[in-house]
């Protein structure tokens, strides 16, 4: 169970140093669809950047790595292009703790442009729980 330190108010922010492989052509390297595009950060990296700052803030307030929390929900713009280079720092701020469910207000920004902005939900979970379901989900799937 979340400890009651978990509340609303809590900051937490992140600096990263955008590599070459996080732009857009090595977000899935075999699609050559995305092999032609910029050399910029890739918005799926952006939004795991996002998902990595507020799992750092989560951590230090529930029985990690017991449990863990998983992304449910994404509301996030990507409103400008970041080439590798540039740092980026994504700020999130716990805006609602309901049981198990966690809001979060989040942003980026790469020292020239807000890059993003928006919310994001997590839910907490039980670790071991989860990776049995997702085991035995794989093993009826056939993989």
């Amino acid at each position: 169970m979340p400890a009651p330190t978990l509340q609303p108010g809590l900051r937490h922010e992140f600096t990263f140093k955008v590599p070459p492989d996080k732009t857009v052509p090595h977000l899935y390297p075999e699609a050559t669809d995305f092999a032609v595009m910029p050399e910029v950060l890739a918005t799926g990296f952006m939004v795991g950047l996002i998902e990595w700052t507020c799992i750092q803030l989560i951590n230090e307030h529930i029985d990690w790595p017991n449990e863990m929390t998983l992304g449910i929900h994404v509301d996030v713009s990507h409103e400008a292009a970041t080439p590798p280079g540039l740092e980026v720092t994504t700020k999130v701020e716990l805006t609602k703790v309901d049981g198990r469910l966690l809001e979060l207000a989040v942003e980026a920004h790469d020292g020239v442009d807000t890059i993003a902005r928006g919310t994001h939900r997590r839910a907490i979970v039980d670790a071991g729980k989860f990776k049995a379901r997702a085991a035995a989900k794989a093993e009826s799937a056939g993989s």
